[in-house]
């Protein structure tokens, strides 16, 4: 039932930008993607969390590379590029591909895994070629994925509490952004997304709260870190829950040239929390399609 859900979702949501760009723009990597499509017959039958997780340990080693998105000087437009990952294009390509093996293998294709990209990217599923239909933040992700019934946020049901919310991280840092910096006029509505986002309510599950809660966890649980930012709270990084053969929980990502430089299982999750101190706690959504 879910699987056909899904299929009908992604009906709805036609891939309407990628056409305006070339291929090999929104495209890159195509000798990775056959590797992983060489390897998906033995994940096609997991529940979608094991399998988003088995996509996502495929990718270890991949090096980090950060602003894939910002791919043109215009126009917007659903893109994957497996030369190099960033925290959130890292989680977003596994669910992605993951969720691509719902369909026969004939259409396990660049094509198909644009459109679950644009599925999952995008406010309501949709790319119409602006920049402000993509999520920007996780927890405007969070919100609008849940509503569309693709994941579920576990944050307060797992013991999250409220807390002071911050986002502006995009208006401080709009030179980074290919298309801010080339549409003076993204400024001001990325600064009211921004502000809406703030004035959403926050949760979030302290590091102190984690270790207790790790039980509770599944592989593929999307697992978006908290950080301290000015007087508030923001999500900071992002990557997967994986338990491994022993039975611990841990955080696998696309780690930044800083520490590892590409995607890592890393340690124990509430170990990796306490690694930094400017990490509070984290968010968990669950992918149910």
């Amino acid at each position: 039932m879910r699987r056909l859900a899904l299929l009908l979702l992604l009906c709805l949501c036609p891939l309407v930008a990628s056409a305006d760009l070339p291929f090999d723009t929104v495209f890159k990597g195509r000798g990775l993607f056959d590797r992983l499509v060489a390897q998906a017959d033995q994940w096609k039958d997991l529940p979608i969390g094991e399998r988003t997780a088995a996509v996502g340990q495929a990718l270890v080693g991949t090096p980090y590379k950060g602003y894939t998105l910002e791919i043109d000087d215009h126009l917007e437009a659903p893109s994957v590029n497996f030369q190099g990952l960033d925290c959130w294009t890292f989680f977003e390509v596994s669910l992605a591909f993951a969720r691509m093996l719902y369909n026969p293998r004939e259409a396990w294709t660049p094509q198909m895994l644009l459109r679950y990209i644009q599925l999952d990217r995008y406010r309501h599923g949709t790319c119409d070629g602006t920049y402000t239909s993509r999520l920007h933040y996780l927890e405007e992700w969070v919100e609008d994925n849940e509503r569309r019934r693709l994941v579920r946020d576990l944050t307060r049901e797992l013991g999250g509490i409220r807390g002071p919310h911050s986002s502006g991280e995009m208006t401080l840092g709009w030179k980074n952004y290919r298309y801010m910096v080339h549409n003076p006029g993204l400024r001001d509505e990325i600064a009211r997304m921004e502000a809406r986002i703030a004035a959403q309510p926050f949760y979030y599950i302290p590091n102190s709260r984690v270790a207790r809660i790790e039980p509770s966890l599944r592989s593929g649980d999307v697992i978006s870190v908290c950080s301290k930012d000015g007087a508030g709270i923001a999500t900071s990084h992002v990557g997967l829950a994986v338990r491994d053969e022993s039975g611990v929980l841990r955080f696998m990502h696309a780690s930044a040239p800083r520490n590892f430089g590409k995607v890592v299982l890393d340690a124990r999750l509430s170990a990796y929390l306490v690694r930094y101190k400017s990490h509070v706690g984290i968010m968990v959504a669950r992918p149910i399609r």
